[in-house]
């Protein structure tokens, strides 16, 4: 009907299906096959014993298991180091199988068929239960396989190696596509290749030394900022110095700046005397702040400040800094330290 599988997987000679709603025992249902997943699954499976295979004939290297990704698949070959060469050859070697139309059969052997022996296999289950299935690629590869594969290698369209990774324990994990993957994998490139060239307003030859230009410029760009930020800091920490009755409480709140900025103005304003509570980013939502002062009151109140401002922070040596998730609480916080002072000045 229109329950949906989420799972199945195999309990002896039964294939055993998970569904998230309870049906009548003994009722048929009608099974409806993905069949562009299905497919999919079959051009990577049948793709993954042709490229395992052609890569132990042409070079030695043996696959100790493989993985199917939802999106590319990798091989994993027992072997420290694949060349950009090899990967090469073997690409153009298994292209020229899927041209030359070779038949892929599966039969079935009794389990305890002399036969058995001689094909690749790593093993039967323990609870393996009747015949072997057996998938051949002509004059290429016999191996035991319990899995879904094409009936000629035309059908994987074209094979695509996309490189190799470092692996596990000294092994090496070989990338691939095979057929409509590949063809999606173009049309994200092409969409992104189109993307780049409108925005960087050149060819796509050129897309690469255009972005380099542009980090270029990004970091001078970021260079200058920072030094544009020390120097307000320093100005404002002045300006606030130079007034004849210094205020025992300093806040200031800044939409460009970072931690560095709040420190150079906790530096050069001195926190013997001041309580300080500085602010960086968005005065809606989240951001970074500062309680700098004497270490008394800092230790006591650095936490119900970053309580109030629904975030967290640390401190040591009269600082407790943090990041905020609720920046617009600045306001109660301020309160809280005007309180403060006023009880610990009670004349004031």
């Amino acid at each position: 009907g229109d329950v949906p599988v989420l799972r199945v997987t195999r309990r002896g000679p039964e294939a055993v299906h998970f569904v998230p709603a309870a049906l009548e025992p003994g009722a048929e249902v009608l099974l409806s096959l993905d069949w562009e997943r299905r497919f999919d699954h079959m051009q990577q499976h049948s793709g993954q014993h042709l490229i395992s295979a052609v890569a132990e004939q042409m070079f030695g290297f043996k696959t100790t298991s493989w993985e199917l990704g939802r999106q590319r698949s990798v091989i994993e070959l027992d072997t420290p180091l694949v060349t950009a060469e090899q990967v090469e050859a073997l690409e153009k070697s298994v292209n020229e199988k899927i041209r030359d139309r070779v038949p892929v059969t599966v039969r079935e052997l009794a389990a305890d068929d002399p036969e058995v022996e001689t094909v690749k296999s790593r093993g039967l289950p323990d609870d393996h239960a009747g015949p072997v299935r057996v998938v051949d690629i002509e004059g290429i590869d016999s191996n035991l396989c319990c899995g879904t594969h094409v009936s000629n290698l035309s059908d994987l369209q074209v094979i695509k190696l996309l490189g190799v990774e470092k692996g596990k324990k000294n092994k090496t994990n070989l990338v691939f596509l095979v057929g409509n993957r590949v063809l999606k994998s173009i049309e994200q490139s092409h969409n992104t290749e189109k993307a780049l060239t409108s925005l960087l307003k050149n060819g796509p030859g050129e897309h690469v030394e255009a972005v380099k230009r542009l980090q270029s410029s990004v970091k001078l760009l970021q260079k200058n900022n920072l030094n544009l930020l020390r120097d307000i800091a320093v100005l404002i920490a002045r300006d606030f110095k130079s007034k004849p009755a210094p205020k025992q409480l300093f806040v200031l709140h800044r939409k460009e700046g970072d931690s560095e900025f709040m420190n150079i103005i906790a530096n050069e304003i001195g926190t013997e005397e001041t309580l300080l509570f500085l602010t960086v980013g968005d005065e809606k939502e989240a951001g970074l702040f500062l309680l700098a002062g004497p270490v008394e009151a800092v230790e006591n109140l650095g936490p119900r400040v970053a309580e109030l401002l629904g975030g967290k922070g640390a401190g040591k040596r009269g600082r407790f800094q943090g990041k905020a998730a609720k920046m617009s609480r600045r306001g109660e916080v301020q309160a809280l330290l005007q309180e403060f002072i006023s009880h610990q000045n009670p004349g004031a």
